[in-house]
């Protein structure tokens, strides 16, 4: 079985005063979330992960005697549907949960009842409400009858499992209203006819792989999630997933040595629903990106090149580093160098496949790592629990560890042959839904580089606004913007009022409801499109008022004055209809003070203010004139739509 799964080599081993630290949090009586998540952070096996389960369940019964939360860990409730047994994985879900950021609840329900479960309103899991329910089931769940070389048949067969998977979501968003997280189905080791089985209709392995095809098919449309148990069995190996004496005896469907590599996989899911995937790989140089070291070795000496084992290497972690980058992936460069030698093979190295035109931010300096990674933080507008640090010396990557807990450090062996492979398995980037717009996110973050460049040359914040020459673009929600919003919605944590997360379920409802005032936003510049940015919603209070549910922003278009524009479309459509007065809320939480003072600067006057932080705003409609930016604004599909000129 290969370590770097089976023992989740990418995170660092385990301390040594684990158990007295997991001790000192059973007798404090502090807050625990991030001495949680800090454990949670090691390569922990089956045994060390139901320790900390158990921690982590003390802490939250105290954390709500008191009226508090495990913050900043996130609250997210799981249900499991499954035919096997799940009673050891349970554990191993909640810790894993923790070092993905999010205070997981799992509910269990008796076993093997997915269907009643499923389709009954007031079963266990549908009377919980979970954020999500997990379909973990395992092929000898489904109804499969082999049909050898009878293509019909064998489609028929296919198509009545997606028909009953597709039942079963169905039943939960009507009875739960929850999103699904549906796995796919680990093909058995054994075969009928060797290599043809996958190729011959109404084999087992053909049968799976046409039910793996169409779930997955099924799961892009209906806005569901998709775990991918089949990819993660074969690339640890179906032998080594499928242990045949633990099912005989006690009906677990996978092997008890891969329970924390699935349990990662399963949180490192949630916590892309909860919008914490990564958005910024940054990389080290000298031996990370080449072999060798550019000041010592020269433009000649490092090791970059085809043909050259090492060099190889180094060019598989460039290749997958430009692969990331271009699924939206922001890629900047933290090195301890002079600048003019760190830029020197990306300008001059003919087999250099990065290129300076791929980095949002060069940092190359002789300050420490972490002091650098700050710093592009700041310049991408981005939090550090944003970033991934590839760093090949140990040295280094303790040092952000300790400085920047926040900031992901996956450890790498010796070997360069295997940093391309270590950092695709940690999972930091993975992603639960894809819009077109993530394709061009790197560019944005590139553009933002030149924006501020262009604000150091021209004197003051109203003449740079101006010479951005900026197009507002205002529409209601609609089916083509939709897995973006839900995005925003999911991800955005600093510019977000409320940090309410909706689903793609939720978002439609919203989308169809009249009564419901819907905005996405995109904004565009001399530099080039940002894509949708903000996203509204207004829902109707008391008679005459709207009740601002959310309003969020992305960060890379702060001090932009996007805020005033947002709120005078809004006002123009709330006067349309009558409105006659908005209502705030701010809903505090660790990561959104950015919007503290929010409606203050917009003029609404605070009406409540509760011990939690929690505050409510109101703005009267009437008579009310916001700042406006020097911008052309454009309103498309709305009930009141206009194009207006640059103000």
């Amino acid at each position: 079985m290969n370590p770097l799964y089976s023992e989740l080599q990418w995170l660092p081993r385990l301390p040594e005063e684990f158990s007295a630290r997991l001790k000192a949090l059973g007798n404090s009586a502090g807050p625990q979330g991030r001495e949680l998540q800090a454990l949670a952070l090691h390569a922990l096996d089956l045994n060390q992960l139901t320790k900390l389960a158990k921690a982590i369940g003390n802490a939250r019964a105290k954390a709500e005697s008191a009226g508090k939360t495990l913050d900043p860990l996130v609250p997210f409730k799981l249900a499991v549907l499954s035919n096997s047994t799940i009673d050891l994985i349970v554990p191993a879900l909640v810790a894993s949960g923790a070092r993905h950021g999010i205070a997981l609840e799992v509910i269990q329900p008796s076993y093997d009842q997915v269907a009643q479960e499923a389709l009954t309103p007031d079963s266990k899991v549908n009377s919980s409400k979970p954020d999500a329910v997990l379909l973990a089931l395992d092929y000898r769940a489904l109804p499969l009858k082999l049909t050898l070389g009878d293509h019909e048949a064998s489609s028929a067969t296919v198509q009545g499992v997606i028909g009953y998977l597709q039942a079963l979501g169905n039943g939960i968003k009507a009875n739960a209203g929850a999103v699904c997280i549906f796995q796919t189905f680990a093909a058995p080791v054994e075969t009928l006819f060797g290599s043809l089985d996958r190729a011959l209709p109404g084999t087992m392995r053909n049968l799976i792989d046409g039910i793996n095809r169409g779930l997955a098919e099924y799961v892009l449309a209906s806005g569901d999630v998709l775990l991918d148990v089949a990819g993660l069995a074969e690339t640890v190996g179906l032998a080594d997933w499928h242990n045949t004496q633990l099912w005989n005896m006690a009906k677990f469907s996978f092997s008890d040595e891969l329970v924390p590599l699935y349990a990662d996989h399963v949180a490192r899911t949630v916590a892309a629903i909860r919008g914490k995937s990564r958005k910024v790989l940054i990389l080290d140089l000298d031996n990370t990106v080449w072999g060798g070291v550019i000041g010592d070795d020269g433009l000649e000496g490092i090791q970059v090149a085809q043909g050259d084992a090492r060099g190889e290497a180094h060019l598989a972690v460039q290749r997958l580093a430009l692969d990331l980058r271009q699924r939206g992936i922001v890629l900047a460069v933290s090195s301890k160098n002079s600048d003019e030698v760190a830029r020197e093979p990306f300008e001059k190295h003919p087999e250099m496949l990065l290129k300076l035109e791929h980095i949002a931010v060069f940092q190359a300096n002789w300050n420490d790592k972490a002091t650098n990674i700050q710093a592009i933080a700041e310049e991408l507008s981005l939090g550090l629990d944003s970033m991934v640090f590839l760093d090949d010396h140990p040295v280094e990557r303790g040092l952000v560890r300790k400085l920047l807990p926040q900031v992901a450090v996956p450890e790498l062996p010796e070997d360069p042959a295997y940093f391309a492979r270590t950092l695709a398995a940690a999972g930091y980037f993975e992603a639960v839904v894809f819009a077109s717009e993530d394709l061009k996110r790197a560019g944005f973050y590139q553009d933002n580089a030149r924006r501020a460049s262009l604000q150091k040359q021209v004197g003051g914040v109203d003449a740079y606004l101006a010479s951005l020459d900026m197009t507002i673009t205002f529409q209601p929600f609609d089916a083509t913007g939709r897995a973006r919003i839900v995005q925003l919605i999911n991800k955005s944590n600093q510019y977000n009022l409320t940090t309410r997360r909706y689903t793609d379920p939720e978002v439609t409802e919203a989308e169809n409801n009249p009564e419901v005032f819907t905005l996405q936003v995109r904004l565009a510049d001399i530099f080039g499109d940002n894509g949708m940015i903000s996203v509204a919603i207004c829902r109707p209070g008391e008679a005459g008022v709207w009740e601002i549910d959310t309003w969020l922003m992305s960060c890379r278009v702060l001090g932009r004055k996007v805020e005033h524009m947002v709120l005078r479309e809004i006002l123009h459509h709330a006067r349309a209809a009558g409105v006659r007065k908005l209502c705030g809320t701010y809903l505090p939480t660790d990561r959104n003070k950015l919007v503290a003072d929010h409606y203050a600067k917009l003029g609404f006057a605070k009406v409540e203010e509760q011990v939690s932080g929690l505050t409510r705003w109101e703005l009267l409609v009437e008579g009310v004139d916001p700042e406006s930016a020097p911008m052309k604004v454009v309103s498309q599909g709305l009930a009141v739509a206009n194009e207006r000129p640059l103000l």
